[in-house]
């Protein structure tokens, strides 16, 4: 209330400023401008008072945010919190561990853990290529994982990219399938602990996971195992992504908005992909909430 008290007065003085008070507040000009004492000439006039009223950095931070709000990002108050908790405890925990596994496990054996759950998600790939009606990419990615399950022993090593293969990695999932056709994000969340997504994110990813047991089989039926690849998976990618993190936290007042902004962009980049519409790199751009847009070659 207190906010809400300090913004209302705020904008009425901002109108009293540009249009004058109204009527009803503004008294007869013979009472303003006529004085016959002078002690009352040299005493402070209302509009003097008025105009001399500072604009509080408070006050100014509250209309900001206001201004800065997306229509993607309803939640944002609730985001921003989320934000915050979560970048406390990345940068207490989550990035030490993961410099830490990058330190301590040498980069072949970091490759090769890597490739084994890259390899993981290929039947994953594979379908949602089909529900896409992307045969050619869903018949390279069944290939991938038939290459690297037997001759990159059980995904080791991504035998698939090279010759006389030549099959690159094509990352796909449920959230891309919905949105190629046509569900539109939803809500911008920033889940603590996990990282920006959308509604349509979330479900996505979640049917994803579901499906990883059923599709693989075998001891990926088991939680400890499954719990112990998604960890592993999450080390891995944090480490990776380091530098894009410490790219968009550059700016602190800008770092929510730069890694909102940083992910719908890469989000709608791959989904205008499916459809055709060229592929894109998305970078973050220092010094600005908007990332770098740059056109990338296309993959065969």
């Amino acid at each position: 209330m207190p906010k809400v008290q300090a913004l209302s007065s705020f904008a009425l003085s901002t109108a009293l400023l540009l249009i004058g008070p109204p009527a009803s507040l503004t008294p007869p000009a013979p009472v303003a401008l006529v004085a016959t004492d002078a002690p009352m000439v040299a005493q402070p006039s209302p509009p003097v008072e008025l105009q001399a009223t500072p604009v509080f950095p408070a006050e100014q931070d509250i209309v900001v945010t206001g201004s800065r709000r997306s229509p993607t990002d309803p939640l944002q108050s609730v985001n921003v919190e989320s934000f915050a908790v979560t970048q406390a405890v990345d940068l207490a925990v989550i990035r030490p561990v993961a410099k830490g596994y990058e330190k301590i496990v040498p980069s072949p054996a970091r490759d090769g853990i890597r490739n084994i759950l890259n390899n993981l998600r290929e039947p994953v790939t594979f379908l949602n290529f089909l529900l896409q009606h992307k045969i050619g990419r869903a018949a390279k990615s069944l290939a991938r994982f038939a290459v690297n399950s037997t001759i990159g022993v059980a995904g080791l090593i991504d035998i698939a990219r090279r010759k006389p293969f030549k099959l690159p990695l094509r990352p796909n999932g449920f959230a891309n399938t919905l949105g190629f056709y046509g569900v539109k994000p939803g809500a911008f969340l920033f889940v603590p602990l996990v990282g920006p997504t959308t509604v349509r994110d979330l479900i996505g990813t979640t049917v994803d996971r579901f499906m990883l047991p059923f599709v693989v089989g075998g001891p990926f039926k088991n939680p400890a195992v499954t719990i112990s690849i998604g960890v592993l998976g999450t080390l891995d990618q944090r480490a990776q992504l380091d530098e894009t993190l410490q790219a968009l936290r550059q700016d602190k007042q800008k770092a929510y908005q730069a890694t909102r902004e940083f992910y719908l962009a890469r989000r709608q980049a791959q989904i205008d992909e499916l459809h055709g519409k060229g592929r894109h790199i998305v970078r973050p751009n220092p010094g600005s909430v908007k990332p770098l847009i740059l056109d990338a070659p296309e993959q065969k």
